[in-house]
């Protein structure tokens, strides 16, 4: 996955509060996915592979 990800494949996380400050955004890619804090971009990104993101995804489903 390429590591240089354009400010605008990022978009508010569905798990964020719509009116709260506290949110990520994530970004889709080929092979996984892209996490960041929508307050500290300049920090950077996490990035997963598919199954990785898919794992994280269903545990919070299940746990909340």
């Amino acid at each position: 996955m390429n590591s240089n990800i354009p400010n605008e494949a990022f978009r508010k996380s569905s798990y964020s509060h719509p009116q709260s400050q506290n949110c990520v955004e994530v970004a889709d890619l080929p092979g996984g996915s892209a996490i960041r804090d929508t307050q500290n971009r300049e920090a950077g990104h996490l990035m997963f592979a598919q199954a990785e993101w898919a794992g994280l995804i269903s545990s919070v489903r299940r746990d909340g």
